[in-house]
């Protein structure tokens, strides 16, 4: 009689297998940032070796933390996977994972998240998360006492944190200069700086939820009209839309040769409030400077269309984008990314379907002053190709893919200035709509980004990168306003904007100068923040 016997690994090599695993194959950006800012040398190779022996001492203690009894296999395969997903988005766009790329994941649509997939993700995923996930499942563990396990796994973290500290001290002053001048190489650490941020945004969540109790703001809103006309006001948010790109501010190429006929007054010196979606929509709407803001502020306080509606006003929200991101939690909306409230849909559901909703919406209003917010999709990426009907393909070659690195920086380009020219048929058939209507009303159009975007320059793609890091060009915002002749004859001051335009403006003057284009009178109201006050 024979018996077969199956080899058994100890947890602890297991452990430093998987992170050594993650180190090696999903850490290509970090590795590969880290040599593009240290020049290749003997003594620069020396320190890359020490920094990855930091990280995977770092990640052995994480691990070794995570890890105890029949939690060891699930916590190490959601280790793999969570490096997997990371990697090809750092790979691929060259982004960073933090709190608020997390917000972002985690609003992201059925919709979104089939503009991002691709094969290639596919096989970062099934070849550094699935195999090595199912060799982990396979692996059986050695068996142990607990308290030589114990033992053991202390010995493992205090050797982890002894190299960790021996590696500091002996390459001390080149790492005095990493931590100081090489901020951004950290925050490329897979899956560390992930797992750190997702329990920041864990953190900050729960504190919103739990000690923060909604603030209603304005009480006292009231409408203070200076004219018999009833007022109709648009406010366009636009999406991933750079400054730098519009013809209205100078861009070389006739990004828009509709709106270049409407007297448009074009902002070319405005910034957001963050550098996404998640961050900027609700900031902006809300009473907080960008220094003030959080999303557990954000979310748990009013914001300028609750005033307005308070004020007497009809507010509606229609949306082509995710959704409003708790802006109209309190307001009438409508997403118009079906077809049961949207006609003009072929591959996707276009922008100018909001304007039938708003040309149907008006005249069903008799009463009060009208406020529509209309949420494009616009130049969302990185699928910007399919952000426009193909009528609009005007610069080619255009990339026809979701996989930037796949296409040249022209291509690019091209395909994202095509979804312009479609925003700028957006915007002047919407300013059409507005001047059907100015008999009855005093129309006005308020248009502004969200965030910008990068194509590929210094190799950042998208946007997301935290703030205080992130390029002009995803902070960089178009801002433009629209006023029919009624309302410029009755308020003169409006052709003063124009001496305006290079004025340095930001998110923190939305929520005031919304007020003031509603002419709603409340004590939170800061004229000095108003861009359409004298």
């Amino acid at each position: 009689m024979t018996s077969t016997t199956t080899k058994s690994i100890d947890t602890n090599l297991l452990i430093v297998l998987v992170a050594a695993f993650v180190l090696v194959f999903a850490n290509f950006r970090f590795l590969s940032n880290f040599t593009a800012e240290y020049a290749l040398s003997p003594s620069s190779v020396v320190f890359m070796a020490s920094a990855c022996l930091v990280l995977l001492c770092f990640d052995v203690i994480l691990l070794g933390v995570s890890t105890v009894g029949i939690l060891t296999k699930p916590v190490l395969i959601l280790f793999l996977m969570l490096s997997a997903g990371a990697a090809y988005f750092m790979d691929t766009y060259n982004v960073i994972i933090d709190d608020v790329m997390i917000d972002n994941i985690l609003q992201t649509d059925s919709a979104e998240v089939s503009n991002l997939i691709s094969t290639k993700q596919l096989l970062y995923i099934l070849l550094l998360g699935v195999a090595p996930s199912y060799l982990v499942y396979r692996t059986k563990i050695a068996k142990t006492t607990w308290r030589k396990g114990i033992a053991r796994r202390l010995g493992l973290i205090t050797g982890s944190i002894l190299l960790i500290t021996a590696t500091l001290f002996t390459f001390s002053s080149a790492y005095a200069t990493f931590f100081r001048e090489h901020k951004l190489l950290r925050f490329y650490t897979n899956p560390t700086y992930l797992v750190y941020s997702i329990g920041l945004f864990a953190k900050e969540r729960t504190s919103g939820l739990t000690n923060i109790e909604f603030t209603q703001i304005g009480l006292d809103a009231h409408a203070t009209p200076s004219s018999d006309k009833r007022k109709l006001l648009v406010v366009v948010v636009g999406e991933t839309v750079r400054a730098d790109h519009l013809a209205l501010n100078g861009y070389e190429r006739d990004t828009n040769p509709l709106l270049e006929t409407e007297n448009v007054i074009s902002f070319s010196n405005v910034w957001s409030c963050g550098t996404s979606t998640s961050v900027s929509v609700p900031c902006m709407f809300s009473p907080f400077t960008r220094d003030e803001y959080s999303a557990s502020k954000g979310a748990n306080t009013g914001n300028v269309l609750d005033m307005v509606q308070r004020a007497g006003s009809n507010v509606l929200w229609l949306d082509n984008n995710s959704d409003s991101k708790g802006v109209a939690l309190r307001v009438p909306y409508i997403s118009t990314r079906t077809s049961d409230f949207n006609d003009k849909c072929d591959s996707e559901c276009r922008d100018e379907g909001m304007i039938d909703i708003l040309n149907e919406y008006v005249p069903d209003h008799p009463d009060g002053d009208i406020v529509i917010v209309m949420h494009q999709m616009g130049n969302h990426g990185p699928a910007y190709y399919k952000r426009y009907p193909r009528a609009f393909e005007q610069f080619t070659p255009a990339c026809q893919t979701n996989i930037l690195e796949n296409c040249t920086q022209e291509e690019i380009i091209n395909s994202y200035d095509n979804a312009l020219l479609y925003t700028d048929f957006f915007l002047a058939n919407t300013i059409e709509a507005l001047k059907a209507f100015s008999t009855e009303f005093s129309t006005s159009m308020f248009y502004i980004s969200d965030h910008g975007e990068s194509l590929g320059e210094h190799g950042l793609y998208l946007h997301g990168l935290p703030y205080a890091l992130a390029p002009d060009t995803q902070k960089r915002v178009p801002m433009m306003m629209w006023f029919d002749e009624t309302s410029k004859a009755k308020n003169p001051h409006f052709e003063k904007l124009y001496a305006k335009i290079d004025n340095a403006y930001s998110h923190d003057n939305i929520f005031h100068t919304i007020l003031g284009l509603t002419e709603v009178s409340s004590s939170i109201y800061e004229k000095t923040k108003d861009i359409t006050a004298l």
